[in-house]
């Protein structure tokens, strides 16, 4: 895979559906068209997810403004983006390449064998660095690890619906 950073478009700041409407329409679903999402909407989803917001902070709360999370998009089905690994990276709105091809099947495997997720144009992957949150609370801090990725997966569900598109967050996960 070509080490070429992806620079992102910019997100839309302004849409069409309210965040009430959203939520009243929000709903988890293993079923996805097979038609490519664009570059555009990638970038939606990940600016949702853990963007910059007005403040120069990230579009979520965190605790303490740890913020623990490294993004990842598992690309599949993306116009313009080859299929790989990629880690977003938010200060410059950005994707850097990790791991080149479809790992969409090995994420379902990996995912306790749920095979909607390989068909699934991306994935949005939440990495959790534990330290940056438990240096600054201890302990406690993994409790606030745990929130965070709410409030990223709450952010990425209601842009999805906004979108038109649709999302399922998954939480089955095999460590090994």
């Amino acid at each position: 895979m070509e080490k070429k950073v992806i620079q992102l478009p910019s997100p839309i700041l302004k849409g069409n559906v309210s965040v009430e409407e959203a939520l009243f329409k929000r709903c988890s679903t293993r079923s996805f068209k097979k038609v490519p999402l664009n570059l555009g909407e990638v970038s939606q989803l990940l600016w949702a997810a853990y963007g910059k917001n007005a403040y120069g902070k990230k579009t979520v709360p965190s605790a303490g403004a740890t913020y623990p999370f490294d993004i990842y998009l598992v690309a599949g089905l993306v116009e313009d983006i080859e299929p790989g690994l990629y880690l977003y990276e938010c200060e410059r709105h950005t994707l850097i390449p990790v791991k080149q091809g479809d790992l969409r099947e090995k994420l379902a495997v990996a995912a306790y064998d749920q095979k909607f997720i390989a068909n699934a144009p991306i994935t949005i992957v939440l990495v959790a660095q534990f330290a940056r949150t438990t240096a600054y609370y201890g302990k406690r801090g993994e409790r606030y690890v745990f929130l965070d990725a709410g409030h990223v997966g709450q952010n990425v569900s209601l842009q999805v619906e906004g979108m038109g598109l649709g999302t399922c967050m998954i939480g089955a996960f095999d460590d090994d």
